[in-house]
């Protein structure tokens, strides 16, 4: 045989090769159900915001730029959760499948009401005014996130969100659900932005604007975070939070830093969960799933009494995290310590403590009184490469302090709330604890970025969806819809509407005290790569949409 057909011989069966390689991965890729992505997803609070992020992903931006052009965009679709004057915390997960913690929670400032504690509200309660603003470190955040992982010029990430602004838009239905809360007599400047020219509060479908902010991110932008913190922007602020009767200083901005630090590992099956240390709350999330993964729950609980004594289960769980609340703050709690409730010999120790057929009072779990919070934002992202970012921010409670800067217009957190009820004291520095709890699950196959919002009901939120999911085989969207379970500060247990009633009374039955509650602010938004196929869901109970492609 010649050279020459030694030669096409090869060169056939080469493109025979391929060509079996490429149809077996069209084949396999079409085995993904509808709705999902075959390459990269973003699911934010709001299907615009979920958009801008997906964009700058097609743009060749990194899964930290899609979060960041994703999380600019939530601080005015949904200014009552989250934006520059909060603080955020970042997991994130590069190529190589190494985890990093970027935590710019906020701190709190040089000066402070010496007896600001003893302002606490033995009830919750929303905390306004301007002597509950701590140290935002948001910009910070993704200031240090982008000069690790970005890609795309920073400016660039604004550009969207700028636009947005200052053409405005129509006052989607969550944010105008909230908007009537800035009308208080300590809130003018919160109450204009919302007001439209004869000074009637903005409702849903009104066109509103952020056109002060606007000019804020703009210089952002140009100049970077520094603007922010050492800046003219940050004169502005110091000098509106002054007059508004506020404690902090320029140099409390100036000596504002973020912290990187490696994520916690914990096993769950053939995953490893990467969780944030303190001062977020990815431990007591470590905790309920390490107690509940020993009972080896399956599809199987959920059926007749069984699934009785799950939710009994889950919730002990639960009691025995708001037990140990008071002992996970970074400032008075060795590394040590705190880790040792992410591990399985812990997790055993509880499992012995709880019996199959009773509950008990505050003093069995060693419970102190402490303060339910509300609000936040989450974002998830999953790029081509595999890197993936699961970040939380937040300003606290419904639009933080209703602090408006007027010549910034930057919204004001309340995060010093967050001490009440888990600290005795704290110093200039020190971060609130909270709940917080951005996660990154990865196994030889599979990619699960999840975090969740709703102050004390993170926790239950993404344990419930967890639960749901990996043990109980329901869809990651089946997950995050069902009903939850939440056990307050005070032990008592809240049911979500439509939870299964036959349920409820067996679980009053074995003593657990039921309370009702009004509104449940538990929102999770997730992406999940599976093989070839990307699952991407925002959590339906704050209206939200996620995108890919």
């Amino acid at each position: 045989m010649s050279k020459a057909r030694v030669y096409t011989c090869c060169a056939l069966l080469l493109l025979c090769v391929a060509a079996t390689v490429v149809c077996f991965s069209v084949f396999m890729r079409r085995k993904c159900s509808a709705g999902t992505f075959s390459r990269a997803a973003v699911a934010a609070d709001s299907q615009r915001c979920s958009e801008i992020g997906r964009n700058i992903l097609q743009q060749g931006g990194s899964a930290v730029d899609g979060a960041i052009a994703a999380l600019l965009c939530t601080s005015i679709v949904n200014p009552q959760s989250m934006g520059l004057g909060g603080g955020s915390i970042f997991t994130v997960m590069d190529r190589s499948g190494k985890v990093k913690i970027i935590n710019g929670r906020e701190k709190a400032p040089l000066k402070f009401k010496p007896d600001l504690l003893r302002s606490c509200p033995e009830t919750f309660q929303m905390l306004l005014g301007s002597q509950w603003i701590a140290v935002p470190g948001e910009l910070r955040a993704y200031e240090e996130v982008h000069r690790l992982y970005g890609k795309l010029p920073w400016a660039a990430l604004f550009q969207p969100t700028i636009h947005l602004a200052r053409e405005g838009f129509p006052i989607p239905h969550i944010q105008g659900r909230y908007i009537p809360y800035s009308d208080t007599n300590q809130t003018r400047a919160l109450r204009t932005l919302f007001s439209d020219k004869d000074g009637k509060l903005l409702k849903t479908g009104d066109i509103v604007r952020f056109e002060k902010l606007a000019d804020t991110l703009e210089i952002i932008a140009n100049h970077g975070a520094n603007a922010f913190y050492t800046g003219t922007v940050a004169e502005d602020l110091i000098r509106d939070i002054q007059e508004a009767g506020g404690t902090l200083t320029l140099q409390d901005l100036a000596a504002y830093r973020v912290t990187v630090t490696d994520a916690w590992a914990v096993p769950i099956g053939e995953y490893q969960m990467y969780i944030p240390p303190p001062p977020a709350g990815g431990v007591l999330l470590g905790f309920v799933v390490n107690v509940l993964k020993g009972y080896g729950l399956n599809s199987a609980s959920l059926q007749d009494e069984q699934k009785t004594l799950t939710y009994h289960r889950y919730i002990e769980a639960f009691k025995f995290a708001n037990g140990l609340k008071k002992q996970i703050h970074p400032q008075f709690s060795k590394e040590e310590t705190v880790r040792k409730f992410t591990e399985d010999s812990f997790a055993a120790r509880i499992r012995t403590l709880i019996s199959s057929d009773e509950t008990h009072g505050p003093q069995y779990y060693n419970i102190t009184p402490h303060l339910d919070s509300v609000g936040t934002s989450h974002v998830s992202v999953l790029d081509e490469d595999g890197s993936a970012v699961s970040v939380t921010s937040s300003i606290n409670h419904i639009f933080g302090s209703r602090i408006l800067s007027p010549r910034t217009g930057v919204i004001l957190n309340n995060q010093l709330g967050d001490f009440c009820g888990r600290v005795d004291h704290f110093t200039p520095g020190d971060q609130p604890p909270s709940s917080m709890a951005p996660t990154v699950l990865k196994s030889p196959s599979k990619t699960l970025v999840i975090g969740a919002t709703g102050g004390s009901m993170i926790t239950t939120a993404i344990a419930s969806t967890l639960m749901n999911h990996l043990w109980f085989g329901k869809s990651l969207q089946e997950a995050i819809a069902t009903p939850v379970v939440y056990v307050d500060p005070t032990n008592a247990v809240k049911f979500e509407p439509n939870f299964d009633e036959r349920v409820i009374e067996a679980l009053k039955a074995l003593g657990h005290h039921r309370e009702t509650t009004g509104v449940f602010f538990n929102v999770v938004n997730a992406v999940e790569k599976d093989g070839d196929c990307i699952s991407a869901v925002s959590d339906a109970r704050k209206l939200g949409q996620a995108a890919g492609y």
